[in-house]
């Protein structure tokens, strides 16, 4: 009796999903609980698993496919794969043409085993899970070539999200037998990028001095294979030393079989210092770059990356969706620069980590987004989401675009530990190791253009959130002070806020609030 494979029961705010991908073919046997097929909606990715062991007999709903909650997909027989292969008999034409193909499994199975046995285990490289909220990404760059020798966990790629860049290691010590996603390609979660030998394209073992190493380096078993640098051929073991010691291959005599360098060639080489590269053949000669004819008008075009384009998509959402407004502050920062100017050397000392101001910016807007909790909520379709602690995104200047990485529970933080954990995240964010886990959640954000020189914007708020708080360029202004005229270091404060969710005497009393704790440090201790 065949058994449904049905799609889940979706959500309520889930009307209907798109048959993302088959994992089984009609005919494929199936374990029960086995992934079998997967079902993409506007915002998760689900997987279906099979309800009983048996052989996948009918495919209902195509890759592409629209279905609805709990529709039928498939059919489950009885029995295995396997199971009705040994049922039928083949006979006339029919058993010819099996034996014909079995032979040919057979031959292909030989040639596995032959490209194996030479290289070792091979293993399917994969793109990494992607969490819930990506569904694709591409691949940015192959930091290795096909047969270039490779450490277990080196990294082989890495792959650009709408969010973060995530690495691809080596799966053991080996090389790369054949690359299937090329840079530039479109990749799914845990899709294959490319297949990997254990053991290939690098030196398995230390070769011994005279005869037995010449005939060693000379066999056709050995590790790797050769590789031709302009009318030489190289074996593994020598192209590894000339690319250690930097050396020039023209300039090298082979002695093996045909001319190929063995590795004593190499070594002859490095200790008579005959092969050292010249200025000239160092580097390739690169073509001077034609000069620009005087007033040609120059145009370059490039692809825009995932992760601009993500950033143009979330901030246009925002401006659509939210009823967005503006409100504007100045915060006089004479305290907290005398504060930072007296204690900056302890502190440095204490806790191995500069003073600057968004410990203090941060600590300021953790306790106004306690006393008022409208600006610390998000916004879920018609639900309004309060959240009771504060999770507060800082946004990091990348080359590849701004990226927003949060610092969890800032109430209970110390003004060191969000210095120390910011300077991490800038680090981390130049250098695309920031993970999707950093980049998560957050209840309210601050970004602070006045590194740029930015002397007042409107920031952008970070859906789902309600605001936003936009720090400006410190500079020193004429001000009023008790009749008199002062000059004060004054920086102005912009809170972008969504209307739909706050209202204007909120928003106004949040900004005056952290005016008032940045103004006097002090409150900030006392708790004030």
């Amino acid at each position: 009796m065949a058994t449904e494979i049905k799609a889940p029961t979706f959500p309520e705010s889930v009307a209907e999903g798109t048959v993302a991908a088959w994992h089984k073919k009609p005919g494929d046997s199936v374990e029960r609980d086995e992934l079998i097929v997967e079902i993409e909606t506007d915002k998760v990715v689900l997987e279906v698993v099979a309800p009983e062991a048996g052989t996948l007999t009918d495919v209902m709903a195509e890759e592409g496919d629209t279905v609805e909650s709990e529709q039928v997909l498939g059919k489950i027989g009885e029995g295995s794969a396997s199971d009705s292969k040994k049922e039928e008999k083949p006979s006339g034409d029919d058993s010819a043409k099996k034996s014909e193909e079995k032979s040919e499994e057979k031959s292909e199975g030989k040639k596995k085993e032959k490209q194996a046995s030479g290289g070792g285990k091979q293993h399917d490289v994969k793109a990494p899970s992607f969490p819930e909220s990506i569904q694709e990404g591409t691949v940015a760059t192959w930091h290795k070539k096909v047969g270039e020798a490779v450490k277990r966990d080196d990294v082989l790629a890495d792959i650009e999200t709408d969010k973060v860049v995530l690495e691809v290691v080596a799966p053991a010590d080996g090389a790369l037998a054949e690359i299937k996603a090329e840079e530039g390609s479109q990749v799914e979660s845990e899709a294959i990028l490319a297949t990997f030998t254990e053991g290939a394209g690098g030196d398995s073992g230390s070769e011994s001095g005279g005869d037995s190493a010449s005939a060693k380096a000379d066999s056709s078993d050995d590790d790797g294979a050769d590789e031709k640098v302009g009318d030489k051929i190289l074996a593994p073991a020598a192209r590894k030393m000339v690319a250690e010691h930097d050396l020039d291959v023209a300039k090298i005599e082979g002695t093996g079989k045909g001319g190929r360098i063995l590795k004593e060639d190499v070594q002859k080489a490095v200790k008579d210092g005959s092969a050292k590269k010249t200025a000239k053949s160092s580097a390739p000669a690169k073509a001077a770059a034609a000069p620009a004819a005087e007033g040609e008008r120059i145009e370059k075009r490039v692809p825009m990356s995932r992760l601009r384009q993500t950033i143009a998509k979330r901030l246009v959402q925002a401006q659509q969706t939210a009823a967005m407004l503006t409100t504007y502050n100045e915060v006089d920062m004479t305290e907290i620069m005398a504060l930072r100017a007296q204690y900056k050397e302890t502190f440095l000392k204490a806790h191995d980590i500069k003073l600057g101001f968004m410990g203090f910016f941060v600590k300021a807007a953790s306790e106004a987004l306690k006393r008022y909790p409208d600006v610390n909520a998000s916004i879920d379709g018609t639900d309004i989401v309060y959240h009771g602690y504060q999770d507060i995104g800082v946004a990091v200047s990348t080359d590849r675009g701004l990226v927003v990485p949060v610092l969890r529970d800032t109430d209970s933080m110390k003004i060191a530990d969000v210095e120390r954990k910011i300077v991490d995240f800038g680090k981390r964010g130049r250098d695309g190791k920031l993970g999707m886990d950093d980049m998560i959640g957050g209840t309210f954000t601050i970004t602070n253009g006045g590194t740029f020189g930015s002397l007042m914007s409107t920031p952008i708020i970070n859906p789902p959130q309600t605001a936003i708080l936009g720090m400006h360029k410190i500079q020193d202004r004429p001000m009023a002070i008790n009749g008199k005229v002062e000059i004060r270091p004054m920086m102005y404060l912009a809170l972008s806020y969504d209307h739909r969710m706050i209202d204007g005497k909120d928003a106004v009393q949040f900004l005056v609030t952290l005016k008032e704790l940045l103004e006097d440090p002090a409150r900030l201790l006392l708790d004030i």
